[in-house]
């Protein structure tokens, strides 16, 4: 596969490329207190447009942050100044926590050459990189969306994988989410994870704000029980680190992920399904 990943030197030797669009993606959880707007327009990238991960979501449904209408999306992408065609560099302000799923979303919209800066906002401040404050734009232009439904699982979907094991259930969650031992952080939702369900927690796949390498996210995965050569679908709260957790399987080598976009915050608030605690 295309390396997923650009660097800071060459994303720094690009700034100024109008076939470049530069994306601040970052999101943080609520526990994590943090405004990601109100750090965006105090520094950013030069050029960095803002990704607003909860607002730039189908906000028809009470689940976080789904997936947008695709006509819609490709509106929203083309008054950002995004083309389908153009290299689309996303990062974020943990290093490697929110990038990935708004890679997945472009990706999965139609977006043709998706990257992730290595390192993030984080690396790129270390290095004494250029910032620049306040709104950034760029040419409004045409988004034409190629939306690719076999990226996306939903909950019938689930339910099937989780029963027959025709797709392996990987959940990116903290071990302790996964086991139903602490409480989840959006109120209302069980305790557990879905029948049949692998537990690799997302951030133990990532060291230092990058992916650690593939041969280390392979030994984890084997340990986990996840076999690369099958089918998988990914899970998360709400469908944001399963796309890190997506990314570290591909890393290793698997070659067929889908992610579940409603995620536990769709699962663990229905009465209709199973959860398993333990």
């Amino acid at each position: 596969m295309t390396d997923p990943f650009v660097s800071t030197a060459w994303l720094a030797d690009h700034l100024a490329d109008p076939t470049v669009a530069i994306v601040d993606g970052s999101w943080y959880l609520p526990a994590a207190q943090r405004d990601p707007r109100a750090e965006y327009l105090a520094g950013h990238i030069p050029g960095a447009v803002w990704f607003d991960v909860d607002k730039y979501a189908d906000l028809t449904t009470t689940l976080p942050h789904m997936l947008m209408n695709p006509k819609d999306f490709g509106a929203l992408a083309g008054r950002l100044g995004i083309s389908e065609k153009m290299t689309i560099v996303i990062y974020d302000g943990m290093g490697l926590f929110s990038a990935p799923r708004v890679r997945w979303t472009f990706t999965t919209m139609g977006a043709r050459d998706v990257r992730i800066l290595a390192g993030g906002l984080p690396k790129w401040r270390a290095e004494g990189r250029p910032v620049e404050a306040g709104e950034a734009t760029r040419p409004a232009t045409t988004f034409t969306v190629d939306y690719d439904s076999t990226a996306v699982a939903n909950l019938k979907q689930m339910q099937d994988f989780s029963r027959s094991g025709t797709r392996q259930v990987a959940d990116a969650r903290p071990a302790g989410r996964f086991r139903g031992e602490v409480p989840e952080p959006r109120p209302g939702l069980k305790s557990g994870h879905m029948p049949n369900a692998l537990s690799a927690p997302a951030d133990t796949l990532v060291e230092n704000g990058q992916l650690k390498p593939a041969e280390t996210l392979r030994a984890q995965f084997a340990a986990a029980g996840i076999d690369l050569t099958r089918p998988i679908a990914t899970t998360c709260g709400s469908g944001v680190t399963a796309a890190t957790l997506k990314l570290a399987l591909e890393q290793a080598g698997a070659k067929d992920v889908i992610l579940y976009d409603g995620a536990w915050a769709e699962w663990g608030g229905r009465d209709d399904v199973e959860v398993v605690k333990g």
